[in-house]
């Protein structure tokens, strides 16, 4: 029964964690949805969901949700964002809260879930990661390092889980219509000194910008399929990619050279 199958789910604000969230409650299943702003966490308060304030950065807040749950059969570490900007542009304060957020704190909430499912005997962990995990973009490089480092983080804990009854898998997710790209634009305008950048005029041009115009685009609820997908496997793989794009430069990376690759890349 779907009913007795409990999803913890960082990051339900909007977007995708909000999309995934509200599916599967639909589905029947028993979902636990967190937020770090109050007023996020009463909204889905008021859509009937188990709500809590988790913070990935606050170490408390994580251990006083996961003492509130008798089991947790599934963990989906969705809570991240993008800092957009030069390598050279990025300060150490700016690198440092995007690996607070997307490296720290998803490595925290894992860490303290995993007993739990070390003594139920099973378990699933689903990290999202992205595209940007395995390549990488001008202009992204903050969170190109990020999702690096997850996949690091993961591919060696799935080694580490092997025979625990506890599965491990990846999301790559390619680009999605979310709050994703709002949400990077005001890093910039808050971290990155564009009048003294030589990238000034990129980053105006990306800040004017109304729409992104990368193709292959899917929409939040295709990662909800999926997450539901892994819920459902008894086997579940240990990387999925989602969208064309992720598909289209994962093989460019597995088959061209590094300066081959760069080509291309460079025209993205």
């Amino acid at each position: 029964m779907r009913n007795n199958i409990t999803v913890l789910i960082t990051g339900c604000s909007t977007g995708i964690g909000y999309e995934t969230a509200v599916y599967l409650k639909k589905q029947g299943y028993r979902v636990i949805a967190t937020a770090r702003k109050t007023a996020d966490v009463k909204h889905l308060h008021d859509l009937g969901f188990e709500a809590y304030y988790l913070d990935v950065r606050d170490l408390q807040s994580i251990k006083d949700v996961i003492n509130k749950l008798d089991k947790i059969d599934v963990l989906f570490n969705n809570a991240g964002y993008g800092q957009p900007g030069a390598i050279e542009d990025i300060s150490y304060e700016a690198l440092k809260e995007q690996f607070e957020t997307n490296v720290f704190g998803l490595h925290e909430v894992t860490r303290q879930v995993i007993p739990i499912m070390r003594k139920q005997g099973y378990g699933k962990i689903i990290q999202h990661s992205s595209v940007l995990g395995l390549i990488s973009l001008k202009f992204r490089g903050a969170y190109n390092a990020s999702k690096y480092a997850i996949e690091g983080l993961t591919d060696t804990l799935r080694l580490e889980l092997l025979g625990s009854g506890i599965s491990v898998s990846l999301l790559n997710t390619g680009p999605v219509i979310s709050k994703f790209r709002d949400n990077a634009k005001q890093k910039i305008i808050q971290n990155i000194d564009i009048n003294n950048s030589i990238f000034k005029e990129q980053y105006e041009k990306n800040l004017k910008s109304e729409k992104s115009d990368v193709p292959f685009t899917l929409q939040s609820i295709d990662v909800a399929y999926v997450v539901e997908k892994i819920i459902l496997s008894e086997k579940p793989k240990p990387r999925y990619y989602i969208t064309k794009a992720t598909y289209l430069l994962g093989f460019l990376k597995r088959i061209l050279s590094t300066s081959m690759l760069d080509k291309i890349l460079q025209k993205i």
